[in-house]
């Protein structure tokens, strides 16, 4: 793979492709996207195995909402078994799915091993488990010394995470790259181009914020705090999906390949009546 060096711009003009996609078909991409987060739900529920499932399995369900995305963007409309993109593309191509998802998992799970190393399990209780404590034990936990430096471990382990499989279910896929070189390349990929992914995410940050703020703010004094906490859980939904959508262009413009593919992907395209 031949890695493109593309400016810091870029990382807003991948918000804007994610965003403009998006909204070409939003019930179709919301759908899509609201399919990955109940399957993923219901494997985390499954004791003791079903989080190793989730995780191992969303490379592959990764792949399948940026072939969502794919399809869309090239003017089709992405029907339900895109999501099963990476179970449909050969023997070969799905053990090298299995093996990045397999991977992720121990990684994931040695990163909060660590965090548990570190301050006993009190970031893990927050943070996976969602144990329920007061507004006070948490004022303590957050003061603790131990927790700060558990959750500076769990965020650069879990950025790392994030550069070495980014663009590597896209590799695996589209390219035939074994899967370790996959995530090899995606980590070069994100480290030489950083100052573009910093924008990127700074510019979704951003999108979050203000939605969280302005739109409850908003909604708080128009139809009451119960009405806005629904509606913010469905806009913060739609924000997440534009987030993952714009995830294709970040790989298609990382990579001469990539590129390529793209472009003549889109030539083959029939224009939509």
């Amino acid at each position: 793979m031949q890695l493109q060096l593309v400016p810091a711009s870029r990382g807003f003009a991948w918000m804007q492709q994610g965003i403009r996609t998006f909204g070409k078909r939003p019930v179709a991409l919301l759908g899509l996207f609201m399919i990955f987060l109940l399957a993923m739900s219901i494997l985390a529920m499954i004791p003791w195995i079903g989080l190793v499932l989730a995780l191992a399995l969303l490379p592959a369900v990764t792949l399948g909402f940026m072939s969502a995305t794919r399809t869309v963007a090239h003017g089709d409309f992405p029907m339900p078994t895109v999501l099963l993109t990476a179970f449909r593309a050969g023997k070969e191509q799905l053990h090298g799915m299995l093996l990045l998802g397999g991977i992720y998992a121990m990684l994931f799970g040695a990163s909060m091993a660590l965090t548990q190393l570190i301050d006993g399990g009190q970031f893990i209780k927050l943070y996976l488990l969602g144990v329920s404590t007061s507004p006070e034990e948490i004022r303590q936990i957050a003061g603790d010394g131990s927790f700060q430096l558990a959750t500076l471990v769990a965020a650069v382990s879990n950025v790392l995470i994030a550069m070495l499989f980014w663009h590597a279910s896209a590799l695996l896929h589209w390219h035939q790259v074994p899967a370790i070189k996959a995530m090899f390349f995606s980590l070069v990929a994100c480290i030489r181009n950083f100052p573009a992914y910093v924008l990127f995410l700074l510019g979704w940050v951003g999108v979050a914020v203000a939605v969280i703020f302005g739109a409850s703010l908003l909604l708080a004094t128009l139809f009451g705090s119960m009405v806005a906490a629904v509606v913010m859980q469905f806009l913060m939904i739609i924000v997440t999906c534009m987030f993952f959508a714009s995830q294709y262009f970040s790989y298609v413009d990382c990579f001469v390949e990539a590129t390529a593919l793209d472009h003549q992907a889109r030539q083959q395209t029939p224009p939509a009546l």
